[in-house]
């Protein structure tokens, strides 16, 4: 059953219509309504749950990748971003500054499924020059709330003498 809210959470709204219209003092229709204005605008592009990775039972594995690429003729990087972004394992995909072109955040089942992902998709693809992937060790961090972990609870100093 856990999984299946969880799914549930990643997949559906956060807020239920008459929840957000009953906070709002609105009707449910003057609601819907925005949100569809709000989707139709491409502002808001779904609903997302904040997870803690540590809790989730799965064990998922996440990547940064520095992609450098060729800029395209008439279309500069968003061509190469655009089908860098479509593939599945891509959760965020960046035009950075500085000394790479693209940051890609990936997710896979392990070590080795993103390897292949680079090696055999991602650097593959006419314009990529190079890649550099660095692999997520732990999070303590997450779309602005802390990620609470046992060490920290055990009242022992960080560095010892």
């Amino acid at each position: 059953m856990v999984k299946e809210v969880l799914k549930l959470l990643l997949e559906g709204e956060a807020v239920s219509t008459p929840r957000m219209a009953a906070v709002l003092g609105a009707s449910e229709a003057d609601v819907e309504a925005a949100l569809e204005a709000l989707s139709t605008e491409k502002t808001l592009l779904g609903w997302r749950p904040v997870i803690n990775p540590t809790a989730v039972a799965e064990n998922q594995v996440d990547a940064l990748i520095e992609v450098s690429v060729t800029p395209e003729r008439g279309g500069g990087f968003n061509r190469i971003a655009q089908r860098i972004a479509r593939f599945d394992q891509v959760r965020t995909c960046y035009l950075m500054s500085g000394g790479y072109d693209l940051m890609v955040v990936v997710r896979g089942a392990n070590l080795l499924s993103i390897a292949t992902f680079v090696a055999e998709k991602l650097s593959t693809l006419g314009g990529v020059q190079s890649t550099a992937t660095r692999f997520m060790l732990r999070c303590y961090k997450e779309s602005g709330f802390l990620i609470e972990s046992a060490e920290a609870d055990e009242g022992r100093p960080a560095v010892s003498p």
